[in-house]
């Protein structure tokens, strides 16, 4: 029999479903997910607190499994990037999803689709989203369908697009159709009614319009994104810009993948905004904020700690006895993850590079290290005058040279946030991970997020000397290890 406070989540590696998941546990219900590739969950806060089920919802056997006992399923799958057949594919899924939800007796499927008035010339991806929805309809089970337009967050890949696009282009040539009329809404919001779905009474089907409170176009929200963050960006539309080279554009200049940009931008062609009070009426509960509000909570995770599940899957892969480095954009986060190891003990680690600065100095290239204190000087930073707070150990908030402790868990993990004159915001992390008792892994992780063209430039002009530069201080840093008192400066 299925159980009441018992939740399947399909798509639970995505990006609606991941953050759906840790609200649902937080609301007391038990959730089950079915993955693929469980070791992608690997690093969630929430992965021993779910039923885990392996396996592809194409698979028949697979999916009963998953749906026996469960009371209520949250469809969250979309095949945008299998290529130009994804609508059929979607629509294929979900026919057999709702087959195999009514076999077992399921009480109701909930499922995030696309705002889109059904009498317009839809897209591809906003028709292939209504017509996944009917197709589970169309199987018997009760469906509970939410429809929005772009979802504003950190990890969206429309807000990415948004993002990208005007940090990176002062001047964008932009197809007439970004002017017409669209109404974003918060990721926080849609979690919120995607929960409170689950109280709606269980017997007809039904389909609820979602959105924020604001109704905007696309070009606003990219004015409005460049007013939040200090830019000024300049709009020029032209009447011949095609879905087909905006795809490629985007994915030119941004790290979005024409295979996700070119629906995105299709749907853009239509007006999407919620034109019932249907959401309203049933949860009055919920007050959905508007755009600047949600750009902002998107803009306050461009903070270290929002990458630490991206650094744990880089830093868990094995390395050589060698320096071993990757780098990646990230939310619009610069990741540079550098890792050694070392025969010494963590203890032993952490103890080297806590010592960093001051009277010690940075160990490789100092003379580089006060050029930079020097040129930071005479653009009114911090400079050269600040040394360390004390020899004693250190503390959230002290000052090391040009940065200043921002995290601290002796033994194990330092955090310096870079308080140097620069065109974004930086940090520098040192991590001490135990392999075994005499064998520790030194990471060290460089975070930049750049601020604009300028904030972009920088990075790229100066990586060259950085990458020298970690490299060496990583080196020097093993080898303070391993040979205590035997260490140099260049």
């Amino acid at each position: 029999m299925p159980q009441p406070g018992r939740i399947l989540v399909t798509g639970a590696t995505g990006y609606v479903g991941s953050r759906l998941v840790a609200r649902l546990l937080d609301a007391g219900y038990s959730v089950r997910v079915l993955v693929r590739e469980p070791d992608r969950l690997r690093h969630k806060p929430w992965f021993r607190q779910v039923e885990m089920r392996e396996g592809d919802a194409c698979e028949t056997s697979r999916l009963k499994d998953a749906l026996s006992g469960v009371h209520s399923a949250y469809y969250l799958i979309h095949s945008m990037t299998v290529g130009s057949q994804f609508g059929r594919r979607d629509v294929a899924l979900a026919a057999s999803f709702g087959e195999v939800a009514r076999s077992v007796g399921l009480q109701r499927i909930i499922y995030l689709g696309g705002l889109g008035e059904p009498g317009e010339v839809l897209s591809e991806h906003l028709r292939s989203r209504q017509e996944t929805g009917q197709a589970l309809r169309n199987s018997g089970v009760p469906i509970t369908e939410l429809r929005a337009a772009v979802i504003v967050g950190a990890g969206s890949i429309s807000f990415e697009m948004i993002r990208y696009l005007t940090e990176r282009i002062p001047l964008m040539i932009c197809p007439r159709w970004v002017f017409r009329r669209i109404q974003p809404i918060a990721i926080d919001d849609v979690l919120s009614y995607l929960v409170a779905a689950l109280d709606v009474p269980i017997g007809e089907s039904r389909t609820i319009e979602i959105g924020g409170a604001d109704v905007l176009t696309y070009g606003k929200m990219i004015k409005e994104y460049a007013r939040l963050r200090g830019l000024r960006r300049f709009l020029l539309s032209v009447p011949v810009l095609t879905p087909g080279l905006s795809s490629h554009w985007v994915h030119w200049t941004t790290p979005v993948p024409a295979t996700y940009a070119r629906p995105l931008i299709e749907g853009l062609r239509s007006e999407v905004i919620v034109r019932n009070d249907d959401a309203v009426r049933l949860f009055p509960g919920i007050r959905p904020m508007g755009y600047d509000e949600a750009v902002g909570r998107a803009l306050e995770e461009l903070q270290p700690q929002s990458f630490e599940e991206t650094v744990a899957a880089i830093v868990e892969k094995p390395v050589s006895c060698g320096v071993s480095r990757r780098v990646l954009i990230d939310r619009g986060m610069i990741i540079e993850v550098w890792q050694q190891t070392a025969r010494a003990t963590p203890k032993t680690v952490y103890g080297a590079f806590s010592s960093l600065g001051g009277r010690r100095g940075w160990l490789y290239m100092q003379w580089a290290w006060r050029l930079r204190a020097i040129l930071d000087s005479l653009l009114g930073g911090v400079g050269r005058g600040r040394g360390r707070t004390g020899d004693g150990p250190l503390q959230v908030g002290d000052a090391v040279d040009s940065f200043r402790v921002q995290r601290v868990e002796p033994g194990r993990l330092l955090r310096l946030q870079a308080e140097m004159k620069l065109p974004g915001a930086g940090w520098l992390q040192f991590e001490a991970r135990p392999v075994d008792e005499h064998v520790t892994r030194l990471v060290q992780v460089v975070f930049y997020a750049p601020r604009g063209v300028l904030g972009l430039l920088y990075w790229y002009l100066l990586y060259p000397a950085h990458r020298m530069l970690f490299a060496g201080l990583l080196r020097r840093l093993v080898a303070m290890t391993e040979l205590p008192g035997r260490h140099s400066s260049t």
